[in-house]
């Protein structure tokens, strides 16, 4: 099973993309589940919250329940650590 390491939570794009389409969490879970997921309201919650790391599976599903490129789930999410081109 492989899991995505959250350093920086996708959480926040998570929540305006389920949001954008009218889901509650519970109605998102319901079709992952459909899907093949075995995700849990509880756990996707917590994906949301930024404390629980996300299946792979689970993030393509959601890319394709949402029909957007996965540049929409990583969208504004840049370590501050990392510096910009032109500051190497």
């Amino acid at each position: 099973m492989n899991k995505f390491i959250q350093d920086i939570s996708i959480g926040e794009n998570l929540l305006r993309l389920r949001k954008a389409y009218g889901l509650s969490q519970a109605d998102l879970v319901s079709e992952l589940q459909l899907r093949g997921s075995t995700m849990s309201r509880n756990t996707y919650s917590k994906i949301e919250n930024g404390v629980r790391n996300i299946k792979i599976s689970d993030l393509i599903l959601l890319k394709v329940i949402y029909d957007v490129d996965f540049s929409e789930l990583f969208d504004g999410l840049i370590p501050s650590d990392i510096p910009k081109l032109g500051q190497l």
